[in-house]
């Protein structure tokens, strides 16, 4: 299989009608519980070999994990090899004791281990993984888990109900014996569009995927999300962020697996706080012409924001991406849903076409995908200094009512990173702007404890609050030149 040849299997798909997945699991396995699913493992010694530094291992169908994804390996010369499904790839676990399953039962999906130590390429750790319609999941070495990237995003937000495109088949691509780089093939299916995908992956310190891609609609798409990323905001520095939204009675200063979105576009850096507690989905959109780059980043690194042992949120990647061919003009959106639950991931920023996609055109793709950890990293364009935290409160200091008065609120935004002085005597000027009500008395410091700058600024909503979010914006500038990305939050 080669991409060519994936790519033509997609396009015929696409001229017929859509067939889902196969669904139909043995009762045994439809019937697990979530411990029963987990319990069932991958074992080691069955681990097929790619070259010298990776390796695979297989995820079991069960429990939500329902539809059939078939896996080929591809050598590098001659046909596909199909992987065949064996009970003995796996620990069963104690709930499917004496079990067994028809050889065409496939799997739900893989993940790949590499040798991030070149001394000792025995020792492979998980950093890739595809599992579940199209999301997958890379971190660098020394990460954690955190944000998903997923294949394509259709109707996220509205209107219509969103559609989740699966990966039905991947073809994992034999590499040379001392590679650093594997080539995987993928194929997307859904009732509405077909793809063929190549992800050419290689692992490090960042972690990059370059990403291929040759999608077909079948129908005319006019909310398609390209490179959509997926993650988890439950509270942060500033709280939920939503005006009146209940706090969370939580032991953890902050719950989060990405803090913010930055938006990269020619002239302009923007850093927008994520927010959670609104009374209902908000989207929010970034107009890009042209777009340089976006991504959901994890900009809080230390532990002590987060205080949480074994999620180690402060270890979780960021993921930039950087568009290659096939954007043009359009948005990066913003999908930010109100969550009381962990588990679950409530914040999409995807890049969406100005103009629907129309049905049969193919849309050709080329961006790439970049772990990010602290920054600034070479990764994430431009020299601006960066918005660090954003902390909301009462502006009534000296005589506070009870409760505040909500007319009256202080943002406080923190900026450190290249450009801005450390000399405390120099003199910066914060721009300010407010879409609803008034942005009142900025004032900007020093902060030695950091080598950072500090605004203060008070935002006195309108008398007649507007519908949806009240967007605040500020930067900081010296004699007239800007000196830091755009920050842009709701109020």
């Amino acid at each position: 299989m080669t991409f060519d040849g994936l790519r033509a299997k997609a396009r015929t798909l696409a001229a017929n009608p859509y067939r889902p997945p196969p669904e139909d699991l043995p009762p045994a396995l439809a019937g697990l519980s979530y411990d029963g699913y987990r319990a069932i493992t991958f074992r080691p010694g069955a681990s097929p070999r790619l070259g010298r530094h990776f390796s695979a291992q297989l995820f079991h169908r069960g429990f939500l994990q329902r539809k059939r994804v078939d896996l080929f390996l591809q050598p590098r010369q001659g046909p596909a090899r199909p992987i065949a499904y064996a009970p003995d790839l796996f620990d069963l676990g104690s709930d499917l004791t004496g079990q067994a399953f028809a050889p065409d039962l496939g799997f739900a999906g893989f993940r790949l281990h590499y040798a991030f130590d070149a001394g000792a390429p025995a020792n492979q750790e998980e950093f890739l993984v595809f599992l579940g319609a199209s999301y997958f999941r890379l971190r660098g070495f020394g990460q954690e888990y955190g944000l998903s990237a997923r294949g394509a995003a259709i109707r996220t937000g509205g209107p219509g109900a969103e559609e989740f495109p699966d990966f039905t088949a991947f073809w994992i691509c034999e590499p040379a014996e001392d590679a650093r780089t594997i080539e995987i093939l993928a194929l997307l299916e859904s009732p509405s569009l077909t793809g063929a995908y190549r992800f050419a992956v290689t692992p490090g310190d960042p972690s990059v995927m370059a990403v291929q891609a040759s999608l077909h609609p079948r129908v005319a798409l006019d909310r398609l999300g390209l490179a959509p990323l997926t993650s988890m905001f439950l509270h942060g520095a500033n709280g939920p962020g939503a005006r009146g939204a209940e706090p969370f009675d939580d032991f953890r200063p902050q719950v989060h697996d990405s803090d913010g979105l930055a938006v990269v576009t020619r002239g302009e850096r923007l850093w927008r706080p994520l927010t959670n507690g609104r009374s209902q989905p908000q989207i929010s959109a970034f107009g890009t012409d042209p777009l340089e780059g976006f991504g959901l980043l994890q900009r809080e690194r230390d532990f002590p924001a987060y205080l949480d042992v074994q999620a180690r949120h402060e270890a979780r990647p960021g993921l930039w991406v950087t568009p290659e061919e096939g954007f043009g003009r359009g948005a990066v959106q913003l999908f930010e849903i109100p969550s009381r639950e962990e588990y679950m991931d409530n914040i999409v920023a995807a890049f969406v076409p100005a103009a629907p996609v129309p049905a049969g055109a193919e849309r050709a793709l080329r961006y790439s995908l970049t772990t990010v950890d602290a920054e600034p990293v070479a990764t994430v364009p431009g020299t601006l200094a960066r918005v660090v935290s954003t902390r909301v409160g009462s502006a009534e200091r000296l005589r506070p009512t009870t409760p505040p008065s909500p007319g009256r609120r202080l943002y406080v935004v923190d900026f450190e990173g290249p450009g801005l002085p450390v000399d405390r005597a120099a003199r910066l000027s914060a721009d300010v702007s407010a879409s609803a009500g008034t942005m009142v008395d900025p004032v900007v410091e020093f902060v030695p404890q950091t080598g950072g700058w500090r605004l203060y600024v008070e935002w006195r909503p309108p008398a007649s609050p507007p519908a949806g979010d009240v967007v605040l914006r500020a930067r900081l500038s010296r004699d007239g030149a800007v000196l830091t990305e755009t920050w842009d939050s709701p109020a």
